[in-house]
């Protein structure tokens, strides 16, 4: 997306970034560069007003739902072994879209999804 008018800081960027904006998971610095962009640029405050909203909406609506303890102690123990593997060197590898994730029973399958990343 781009409404086509110059800009510090690319629209494409800007959309890259906009979760970890919303999720505020940016550097001060980093926020104000999109805070400008979206004075800037109609289409990608209009992109980061819809995103809030969905995010407020999804809060609302499954905000009190616990998350299984078993699946959490999974994703931790996964999210544990990669970032030990990236401290060793080891190779990193990614998760193949075909990871299956069973939202209705609160369940992530595991199978031979890993690749190797590039």
């Amino acid at each position: 997306m781009s409404c086509g008018g110059p800009h510090a800081t690319d629209c494409g960027e800007v959309l890259d970034h906009l979760y970890e904006f919303l999720d505020n998971e940016m550097a001060e610095g980093d926020c104000a560069k999109l805070r400008q962009h979206f004075e800037e640029c109609s289409p990608c405050l209009e992109k980061y007003g819809l995103e809030q909203a969905i995010k407020a909406l999804i809060k609302r609506s499954c905000g009190c739902d616990d998350t299984p303890t078993d699946l959490r102690s999974k994703v931790l123990a996964r999210i544990d072994s990669i970032r030990a593997g990236q401290r060793s060197g080891e190779p990193v590898v990614q998760v193949d879209a075909s990871a299956a994730v069973h939202s209705e029973a609160g369940l992530l399958t595991a199978g031979p999804v890993a690749t190797p990343a590039e």
